[in-house]
């Protein structure tokens, strides 16, 4: 496919996408670049990981149920799925950089407005709008760097998602400290959404066309793609996605209430659960190695063998009832094969499934499946404790649902991958 094949309509037509590949630009902007990326998508985990450690206070102070409370905890999900489809438009007709930085302040200005909700309503209208925010992001990160650095895509995208667990490390740390130290737990959504805006701002200067709006096809050394689907909606493509809803919903209903999980069932203090919660984002933080990993080997097969892991890890945590030390380490793993394997490949993988002037769509897509259903995998996951207990709720959404993802897994064929040798 020539570039000249890839333009259909839009208000950026593609000459100006080459045009900007062509602009030179240096390795220490293009790493300047990169680490402002990076740093956005870390700022955008702290707005997400900050509510579940501090759900117990948001839920004293309001009076919310679990159920109520666990759907606070996921639901700003929806407004990245809302936001999956139409940014993958729009990144396919637009300048992924001004995608990206409209993002960053839509997410951080939802943060700060958390504080000031009433009531569920609009605290649940505060949630979605900064999901909506943090869903463009991701779309037009990953559609950016996934074209730029398309021969080590899984690395890269591995990279960007140890910025991300750092923020799920920290937020914890710092949301607990900081409610503790000022007496309110309004306090780390404010900072954190302030360092959205401040990041967004430098951003704007630093963060240059080169690296954002680089084409995929004039880096893939593959010279046709004739042997992959037409469509960016194919056999791969629908089973990545269907991968995507099961592990959305299995993670994040267990990121949302793990939590509560640890201080109501195992009798946790805050502290205790915070510091759990953050062994997650430093398991996170071998999404370096996991991408790495899926740019060498068949990464159909790394994603079953990860989600075989944390449906065992999911038993050893629901009904060990371990103490401290064991549930950290019992965290760490989740977060190292959930966010630092399962996470970034997924994402690589489903924009291998489609020819490179469909990366946008292809981002866009994986965004809307694994964080549309997820944002009901808070309330799901309640309503079974509800029903059945933290044990059996457990086996449920986090055992099983994974395995589910696996089978669907079975039915995508790599060789039909952008990257596949031929």
């Amino acid at each position: 496919m020539t570039h000249a094949a890839q333009v259909d309509t839009g208000a950026v037509p593609a000459s100006k996408t080459q045009e900007s590949s062509r602009a030179p630009i240096s390795r220490a902007m293009i790493g300047v670049g990169f680490l402002l990326v990076t740093l956005s998508y870390m700022v955008n985990a702290m707005d997400r990981q900050v509510f579940p450690p501090l759900l117990p206070n948001i839920r004293a102070e309001y009076g919310f149920s679990l159920e109520q409370g666990g759907l606070l905890a996921t639901n700003f999900t929806l407004g990245m799925a809302l936001a999956g489809l139409p940014a993958g438009y729009l990144l396919d007709r637009f300048r992924r950089k001004t995608v990206l930085l409209v993002s960053i302040v839509i997410y951080s200005l939802g943060t700060m407005a958390t504080p000031l909700a009433t009531g569920l309503a609009d605290m649940t209208l505060y949630r979605v709008i900064s999901g909506f925010g943090e869903g463009m992001q991701s779309a037009a990160i990953f559609a950016a760097i996934g074209a730029f650095f398309a021969h080590r895509r899984g690395l890269a995208f591995g990279v960007i998602g140890m910025g991300y667990s750092v923020g799920v490390f920290i937020a914890p740390l710092i949301g607990v400290r900081l409610t503790s130290m000022h007496g309110t737990w309004h306090t780390p959504f404010y900072l954190f959404g302030t360092a959205g805006l401040l990041i967004a701002a430098a951003s704007l200067f630093l963060v240059k066309s080169g690296l954002t709006e680089h084409s995929a096809e004039k880096t893939v050394s593959t010279g046709t793609f004739e042997y992959m689907p037409a469509s960016a909606y194919n056999r791969n493509t629908i089973a990545l996605a269907v991968h995507s809803v099961t592990s959305g919903v299995a993670i994040y209903g267990f990121l949302g209430l793990y939590p509560t999980f640890l201080i109501t069932s195992l009798h946790y203090s805050s502290g205790q659960a915070a510091l759990a919660m953050s062994f997650l984002g430093f398991g996170g933080m071998t999404a370096v190695f996991g991408g790495w990993l899926g740019d060498r080997f068949n990464q159909r097969n790394l994603l079953i063998i990860s989600l075989l892991a944390v449906s065992a890890i999911s038993v050893c945590i629901y009904e060990t009832h371990a103490g401290v030390g064991a549930q950290c380490a019992f965290a760490f793993l989740m977060g190292a094969f959930g966010l630092g394997f399962i996470y970034p490949n997924t994402n690589s993988a489903i924009q291998r499934a489609v020819r490179p002037a469909q990366i946008g769509r292809a981002s866009g897509l994986f965004v809307t499946s694994y964080y549309g259903p997820a944002a009901f995998s808070g309330l799901l996951f309640a309503a079974l404790v509800d029903s059945f207990g933290w044990d059996l709720a457990g086996l449920v959404q986090v055992t099983a649902l994974p395995l589910a993802g696996a089978l669907a897994l079975a039915f995508v064929r790599p060789s039909q991958f952008n990257n596949a040798a031929r």
